[in-house]
Parts: C-alpha cells; sequence; structure tokens
C-alpha cells in the first residue's frame, strides 16, 4: 500500500479508538529507501577542492620558462664553440674562452636538471590527477542513484537551455568595437636593439644598499630638467621613506648630493611609505606601492601630499606576485611602475589573472585613478622587470649572471604580443632590480645589485643619442 493511502487509513483507524475508549493509535511507518551517504559526498567534496589546490598553471609556466631559457642558451653555445675552434693554433687553445665554455655548460646543465624535476613532477601529478578524477566520477555517479526527485537531472537540462539562451541572445547583439589605439609620440621610429652600459657607478653609497631605483623625471619642473633623482630601500631592502636628488648626473656620478633629501614620513615603514624598489617620478611627483596596501601612491614633492588608489580587487601584493629568475624571485617587486613619453604606467598582477601580467594606464590630474587595463599571456613569475617605451610593455628574463634578455613585448595600440622580441643586455652584476626607460635622454636606467646602470636605445631612425648631464 502507498505512503498516501495509509495516512488517511491511519486518521481513520485513530477516530475509531477515540469514539471507543482513551487507548491511543501507533503506526510504524518504514522508509524502504537506503540513508542518503552524507560522509561519502562530503570525502568526494575534499578531494575535489584538493584536486583544484593542486593543480594551477605555474607549473606549466615555470617548464615553458626553463624551456625558453635552453632554447636561447643552446645556440650561444654553439657560436662559442665555433670561436674555439677558430682560436685553434696548433696544441694551445684560449683558456678564457676554454673557462667561458665550462661556465655556460654548468649553467646549462643546471637549466636541464631544473627542466627533468619539473616533467617528472608534472607526469606524477598528470598520473595522480587522473586517478583522483575517475574515482571522483565513480563517485558522483554512486550519488545520483540517491537522486529520486531527479533533481540533478533537471538541472542539466536547465543549465543548458540557459547556455543556449545565452548564445541566442549574444548572436543577436552586434560585434563589439575594438579597442581603440592608444596616442603615441615615436619621432624615432620603432626599438630596435640596446648598447651599453654608458653608465655604471656605485654612487654615493656604494655597495651599501642593494634595492632601490633610480632616474630622471620625464616632465620636469621648471630648473630640475637636469635633476636625478635616487630611492633606496634604506629598511629591510624593501622599504624606504624618503627621495635623494642630485643636481647633474656628475654629481650623482661623484655622490654629491645638493638638493638633498625630501621626506615623505619620518618613520620607516609606516602608512603610505614606499614599499618595494619599483618606483618612479613623473611630473614632479613620485609614484610607489603603498606600504603594506594592493594601492598606488603619488607623492607631490612640492605640496608633500600623498594621494592613493586601490589597484583592482584581487591584485597581489606583499610579496606575492614578485618578478624571478631561475633560482630566486626579487621581494616586494608586486607592483612595478614605468613611464614613458605618455605618462606612468603600473604592472602588476592579480588572481583572476592566474599571475600574468597586467598592465594600467595611470591618469593624470588632481585625482589619482587608473585608466585604460590590458590583460597579457606571460606570467609574471618568469620575467625579472618590465618597462614601457612609446606605450609598448617590455619584459626581461634571466639569462645568465652576464646576460639579460628582453624576450617579451606588448603593443598597447594593437593588443599584439611578441615572445621572441631577442634583444639582450650585458649585465655588470647578476640582479637587475629596477628597470625604467626614460624619453628624456632615450636611456634605459637600471639598479643592479646597488649599482646605477644605464643602456642606450637604439631607435629605428636615429641611433646618435647622446647621455645628458
Amino acid at each position: 500500500m502507498k505512503l498516501s493511502g495509509l495516512l488517511p487509513l491511519c486518521a481513520l483507524l485513530a477516530l475509531s479508538q477515540q469514539s471507543q475508549g482513551p487507548s491511543k493509535c501507533e503506526c510504524e511507518l518504514v522508509n524502504l529507501n537506503q540513508a542518503f551517504p552524507h560522509n561519502k559526498l562530503d570525502t568526494i567534496q575534499d578531494d575535489a577542492s584538493g584536486c583544484v589546490s593542486r593543480i594551477t598553471p605555474q607549473s606549466s609556466f615555470h617548464m615553458e620558462s626553463l624551456l625558453l631559457g635552453l632554447k636561447r642558451r643552446l645556440p650561444q653555445l654553439m657560436e662559442d664553440l665555433e670561436q674555439l675552434e677558430e682560436e685553434h693554433d696548433g696544441d694551445l687553445y684560449s683558456a678564457l674562452s676554454l673557462h667561458v665554455l665550462e661556465n655556460e655548460l654548468e649553467e646549462i646543465q643546471q637549466l636541464m636538471d631544473k627542466l627533468n624535476g619539473s616533467i617528472q613532477g608534472n607526469q606524477e601529478l598528470a598520473e595522480n590527477t587522473t586517478v583522483l578524477l575517475q574515482n571522483l566520477k565513480e563517485g558522483l555517479t554512486d550519488l545520483e542513484h540517491f537522486d529520486t526527485m531527479q533533481v540533478v537531472k533537471r538541472q542539466h537540462v536547465n543549465q543548458r537551455l540557459k547556455k543556449d539562451l545565452d548564445q541566442c541572445r549574444n548572436g543577436l547583439q552586434p560585434t563589439a568595437k575594438p579597442t581603440q589605439p592608444t596616442d603615441r609620440t615615436c619621432p624615432l621610429g620603432q626599438f630596435v636593439n640596446i648598447t651599453g652600459p654608458v653608465v655604471y657607478t656605485g654612487g654615493e653609497y656604494p655597495g651599501s644598499y642593494k634595492y632601490g631605483g633610480w632616474g630622471r623625471d620625464p616632465k620636469p619642473e621648471t630648473g630640475k630638467e637636469s635633476w636625478y633623482w635616487l630611492v633606496m630601500m634604506t629598511s629591510s631592502n624593501r622599504y624606504a621613506n624618503y627621495i635623494r636628488f642630485y643636481s647633474t648626473l656628475s654629481s650623482l656620478i661623484v655622490g654629491k648630493s645638493t638638493p638633498g633629501n625630501i621626506q615623505i614620513h619620518a618613520s620607516n615603514p609606516t602608512t603610505n611609505t614606499i614599499q618595494g624598489p619599483n618606483v618612479v617620478l613623473y611630473g614632479g611627483s613620485l609614484y610607489y606601492n603603498c606600504f603594506n596596501a594592493p594601492s598606488l601612491c603619488r607623492f607631490n614633492l612640492t605640496s608633500k601630499a600623498i594621494t592613493v588608489t586601490d589597484l583592482p580587487k584581487g591584485t597581489r601584493f606583499n610579496s606575492k606576485g614578485n618578478f624571478c629568475q631561475l633560482d630566486e624571485c626579487y621581494p616586494f617587486t608586486d607592483l612595478d611602475l614605468a613611464t614613458d613619453e605618455s605618462g606612468v604606467w603600473v604592472i602588476y598582477t592579480t588572481s583572476q589573472d592566474f599571475g600574468n601580467l597586467v598592465l594600467s594606464k595611470v591618469e593624470e590630474g588632481e585625482q589619482l585613478k587608473l585608466g585604460q587595463t590590458w590583460h597579457t599571456s606571460v606570467y609574471k613569475q618568469a620575467v625579472t622587470n618590465t618597462f614601457m617605451a612609446c606605450g609598448v610593455l617590455y619584459a626581461t628574463r634571466y639569462v645568465s649572471s652576464t646576460t639579460e634578455e628582453i624576450f617579451y613585448s606588448f603593443d598597447t595600440a594593437t593588443g599584439k604580443e611578441n615572445f621572441n622580441v631577442g634583444i639582450f643586455l650585458n649585465k655588470v652584476s647578476p640582479s637587475i632590480l629596477f628597470l625604467n626607460y626614460s624619453p628624456v635622454d632615450h636611456m634605459l636606467h637600471a639598479y643592479c645589485d646597488s649599482n646605477m646602470v644605464s643602456y642606450k636605445f637604439l631607435f629605428e631612425f636615429n641611433d646618435s643619442l647622446n647621455v645628458s648631464s
């Protein structure tokens, strides 16, 4: 007998018993279905969460970076070997060339060891994930048997109907207009190469502060056209609270700071002071990552006023989205500020972009805010630094202790990416901890393990630019 028939019968029996006397009616209800396995459902949810946390794009991007590095090193090794063969003179070989080859072979072996480790780890991850996914599929199939009301099935049907409806609606909409090209001023044409270093100095504090930044203001205030600025991470290689000025390049090299310091705050660090070395000066204001916040700060040198704007939700900060090389990451390089002919840019990464570089234009005006934003497909931790020139984002990577490569570009006017730029920098020390292009003198300024270094840009139409003093 069905349950729907049992309940009225029980009620009728109860009325009959009540009419006969004080005795009560008892009905036993038996559920013929199995109890729902909540424990099994909890186990499946935990396994699914663990699977999601283990499978991230970082491992594949890391392996891609190693492969690209190996691809660059092998042709260089062949060139050096050919040069060594040309130097053959009887039984004599160049000891220096042999030493160079030995170092290159050792670095290539390190790359291959890291690559083999990454491949083995990814294979194990793939095998374990395959087994786990199969178990999850079987477990979910078993749980569907308990869906006697077919709720899950109807949900699947509804999802398909909703997807078809969305596609139908979107199909009736007009095609979106493409992103409008950004304004740019490149009178010298395309950036084609770089030479140097042209400037190489320890400055006023040789060897004292590993992290920092320096350069010129592309839009200087009147009377400060020849000034150079310097920001050193004076606390824990991470924080700073003042900017130091030099009246000329010669003053910077000999370490004579005539204008002196302009202080942001007496304490270091504290709210809205500097965090990380990637800072720039533009229009008489210093732009930098605010202390302990996913925010951009602007410090006006004249009024001493600080304005702040938050970066998009999910922006990685406090050393969660650093620039990296093969063996280490550079702490507190989450935000990179850059200048070019058009103004100030900020480069960062977010959780939504899975660690890929994001580029935003900083709008000029009394209120500090971000303008147009571009999303790239290059993984930030596979990059050692970035800079802007004529509206094009460039990224570098570590090749060796003496060589850095500009390997990537993103054109904001066209959205076109290039992973094979292939321009190399000769380094004076293993790590480049700050990099910024100066449209004033067409130099690329770098801060390398407490040394201030600059390189000369070579453009398509003119490569005879000189350094201003």
